[in-house]
Formats: C-alpha cells, structure tokens, sequence
C-alpha cells in the first residue's frame, strides 16, 4: 500500500480516471471474492491470496477516485465533493463496524464476508455508471463545441463575403478556419476524443513515473503535512480503545492489595477459598478498592493446575495449568473461561463493560467528521483559505494530544477537537493536490501523495509500539506526547506551505488560499483528463455520485 498508489497514479493519468476506476473495482471485487470463498473453506492461504488481490486495487481505487472527483467538479464545487466523499467513506466504517460482526455472530465469518463481496459488487456496478455518464457527456459536449466551431466559421466567411478586400478580417477568417480545422482533427463526432492527449514530440507532457520529480516545493510540503497530520489521526485510532482506557475507564489500581494476593478475586474457583466468596482488596488507608473507572486488583502470583478428573466446566479452560509468579494484565484473556468465569470474572466483567465506553467515545471524531466535512467543505469553496485552514487544523491537534497526555478528567472534549480538526483538514488537503501540479499530472500527484501517507502511516505504529514497550506497557503520556511533535511538524510545514504560496510569482501568487471560481466549461473541449472539464454537473449530480463513490 505504501508503493502501490504510486503506480496506480501513474495508470490513472495514462489511461484515464474512469477506466482506471473500473479495472481496480474488479480487482477489489475478484480480491473479496476469493477472502469469501477462504472464509467459508476455513483456508488461510486461500484467504491471503484474495487479499493480495484486494489489495492491488484497493489503495488504487483511491487515487481514482479522487481524481474523478477533481475531474467531474473542477472549479467551484471540489471542496465540498471531496469532503461529501470522505463524509461517506466514514459512514460506511461505521456501519461496517455494525454489520460484520452481528453476521458473523448470527451465521458465519464466511456470510459476513459474502456481504463484503456484495458491497464490492454495487461499487464495481457504480464504477461502470461512472464510465457511461462520463461517455455520454462527452458526446454531447464534443457535439456542442463541434456545433459551435461550425458557427464561428459560417460567421467568419460571411464577414469575409461581405469585405473581401479587408485583408486583416480575411487573414482573421483564414486563421479562425485553420484553428477549427486543427480542433476538428482530434474529435469523433461519436464523442471520442482521437487526439492523443499527451504529444509523444512533447516530452514535457509524457507521463512517466520519474514525473514526480518534478513536482515543486508546494506540493512536498502538502505531503509532508499530509503524512504527519495524519499521523496524528489514523494511528491514534488505531490505540484510542486501550489510551482511553488507561486514562479513563478502565485505569491501574496499583495503591490496592489482595487479602488473598496468590488466590483468584471472583468466579466459581473462589468458593474453594472462602465460604463468604470473596478476596477484598484496600488501599493504604484500608480503605476497599477499586474505585469507579478503576480496574479490580489482580493476584500477584498463581499457581492453578486442571486436576485429571475435571469438571465440564474445568473442561473448558484453555490451558492444563496457570502458574504464574508475577502476574501482569497482558496474561489475562479474557476469551478463556478460566479467568472470565472461573478466576478473575470481576476484572473481565468490568473489562468488557469498560471497552464498550471507550469504543462508544472514540467514535466522536468520526462522527463529527462526517457530519462537518460537507459544511467545511462547501464554505472553502466559498472562501478558500485552504493553506491557512491545515495549519490551524495542526495546531488544534497540538491542544488536542496535549491535554490527553496531560489532564485526566473527561476524554470527549479533547475528541471534540480531534473530530473538527480532521474535517477542517481533510477538507482542504485534497482539493489542494490538483493545484500544485500540471493538470495532466493530477493522477500521479494523488497516488504520489497517498503513498507518502501509506508510508507514515505503516512507520507510526511500530514507532509507537515501541515507545509503549519501553514505557512499561503504558501509552501515556509518552505516546500522545508522540503525536504532539506530530502535530507540531504538521504545523510548521503548514506555515511553510504558507510561505511558498504567496512568494510565488503571477497567477500562481497564492493560489492555495484563493478561492476557486466555478469553472464555465459548458461546450469545451479541454486536453487535461479523461473529462477534461467538459461535464456540466450539478449539484444534485454532487450528492449521487459522492455517494457512490
């Protein structure tokens, strides 16, 4: 994933952003199908052969897709389908989260995978609508602008009858003939554009991989802030359940101690020890712990073995024997009945009970980014501002890890933040790609980009594991203070980003932070893209096809 957007951009611009679309879709599809049929055969290799698959196009599709989205709402509009896009993206995680596992549950992994094909299936079928829009369009305005050109040439030899010894209207007449002819050259009157659209005598338009290279300072520094910014919001989530536990449900008792410290605390092995079925735990002051929010004090050693003749119920634990000498919380799981029904039920209950809060409140940034980024979007549109809104999204992350490393009262403000942080910046990151690159480079620009993402984001985790390791097995506040120098990079290079938009020279002096004019491309024939501008979208045309997306 880290290398594969990059050749996909380099596919998308060659051969087109809707064709692309369409070929990725049947390897997602093809991919998903062969995981299905893995997950019904109970086949590993099976499975990870599907993946692979999967995996060639699911980066790729990406890319594609933004760069039918950039294509299709070129102008004023691109902010706002963006950010519908990523709004639908975020719906469809959630939902999944939802569905999978009670079709998994109620029949069978391999069912729960089926719905995945199924899914694969209605985009695949999305995919190809987008190619027959994009085609019909295309005939339409090629005829159009054939119709046009027509016009003016019918006007120009008239006005040529009318004063033939006007030179300067004959030569006018002459050259408006010869710029018809030469558009004329390149279209079918079916729709298809003929005209190659990078010149092979032009090497400055072929699309090469090592085109890359020859992107400028701005668009580096966007994918530097896109790396790290999203650094601060992909892998975080990816450790937010155990974070917030350990900060706020679900924290370390360690000021408490066992009556019993070498005897199980709950469960049906207690009424070996004890006729009252208890092992209370206190504090200093001997006082009983834990408190709320605080996880039940564990044994410091054990030293269990299945007896030969074992009971049915004893006959469940997944090990013969749990001897241990220093027990740590990594040990327990909470998936054997030995410590979730017969040793430490109390400290699984509460567990369990403690991950469903806490998966409850990550889920904060996500829903508030699916519910801000179409209004976000539509109003950068309207007012641009794209650079000066990423740096203010880095510094809201600043505050935002700072105070979860640093207080420890209520975890859903800070999210608060993370969530309208990440809607300002996703809105902003991506339309901004097209305008530090060539048009006919807008493909490789996103897969470029992506897998500069893909790079951090497949880096950040094993930094972070690692600093949780040496940490003692804790994540704070070392790992948040991780995403605060994140957060801090993030918003230096957004200063920077800043900084090189208004030292350009001309029109380009800027740009980033200019609000982008609706773009009249009614009846032109452009050589930018596969569509080139010449869609003439609405708004309701937005909301299907981001949807679809």
């Amino acid at each position: 994933n880290t290398l594969l957007p990059f050749f996909g951009g380099a596919c998308v611009d060659r051969v087109g952003s809707s064709r692309s679309l369409v070929s990725f879709g049947f390897l997602t599809l093809a991919g998903q199908i062969l995981v299905s049929v893995g997950g019904f055969a109970r086949s590993w290799p099976i499975m990870l052969a599907g993946r692979f698959i999967y995996g060639l196009g699911g980066e790729n599709i990406c890319v594609a897709c933004s760069t039918v989205l950039n294509e299709w709402f070129d102008g004023g509009e691109v902010a706002l389908a963006f950010a519908i896009s990523l709004a639908t993206g975020r719906l469809g995680s959630v939902l999944n989260n939802i569905v999978s596992p009670g079709v998994s549950n109620t029949i069978s992994t391999g069912a729960a995978l089926s719905v995945g094909a199924l899914i694969n299936f209605i985009a695949l079928s999305a995919s190809i609508a987008i190619g027959y829009v994009e085609k019909r369009e295309r005939k339409r305005s090629s005829r159009r602008a054939i119709s046009d050109m027509l016009n003016v040439s019918l006007l120009a030899e008239a006005d040529m009858e009318e004063e033939p010894e006007d030179n300067s209207v004959s030569g006018a007449g002459i050259s408006d003939r010869s710029f018809i002819s030469d558009k004329l050259e390149g279209i079918n009157i079916v729709g298809e554009d003929t005209t190659h659209y990078f010149d092979d005598d032009d090497d400055d338009d072929r699309i090469h991989l090592s085109s890359a290279c020859s992107f400028g300072p701005l668009f580096w520094l966007l994918s530097l802030s896109c790396m790290v910014v999203y650094g601060c919001v992909l892998p975080f989530n990816n450790v937010a359940s155990g974070l917030l536990l350990e900060r706020n449900y679900f924290k370390d008792s360690r000021d408490c101690t066992l009556q019993y410290p070498d005897r199980c605390t709950a469960g049906t092995l207690m009424q070996t020890y004890s006729d009252d079925n208890s092992n209370p735990a206190t504090n200093s002051d001997g006082a009983l712990c834990p408190g709320r929010n605080y996880a039940p004090t564990l044994p410091t050693r054990l030293n269990i073995t299945r007896n030969e003749n074992s009971t049915d119920e004893e006959a469940t634990w997944g090990r013969q024997s749990y001897i241990y000498s220093s027990l740590k919380p990594r040990d327990i799981d909470c998936g054997d009945p030995f410590w979730s029904e017969a040793c430490t039920a109390d400290y699984c209950a509460k567990q369990s009970k403690a991950t469903i809060t806490a998966g409850r409140v990550m889920s904060i940034p996500y829903t508030i980014s699916a519910i801000l980024s179409p209004l976000i979007g539509f109003c950068v549109d309207k007012i641009g501002g794209r650079a000066v809104i990423s740096t203010l999204a880095s510094i809201m992350l600043i505050a935002v890890h700072t105070a979860l490393a640093l207080r420890t009262d209520s975890p859903v403000l800070p999210l608060v933040g993370q969530g309208c942080a990440y809607s300002l910046y996703a809105a902003v990151i991506w339309p901004s790609v097209p305008l530090t690159v060539r048009s006919n480079l807008v493909g490789t620009a996103f897969g470029t980009i992506m897998a500069v993402q893909n790079l951090g984001l497949s880096l950040f985790p094993v930094v972070i594991a690692a600093i949780h390791d040496r940490n003692g097995g804790r994540y704070l506040p070392s790992v948040e203070f991780f995403f605060v120098a994140c957060a801090i990079i993030g918003s230096f290079s957004g200063l920077l980003l800043n900084v090189v938009d208004c030292c350009r020279s001309g029109e380009q002096k800027g740009k980033l932070n200019r609000r982008k004019p609706r773009t009249a491309t009614t009846g032109m024939i452009t050589s930018g893209g596969s569509v080139g501008g010449v869609l003439d979208l609405d708004i309701s045309s937005l909301v299907s096809h981001s949807t679809t997306l």
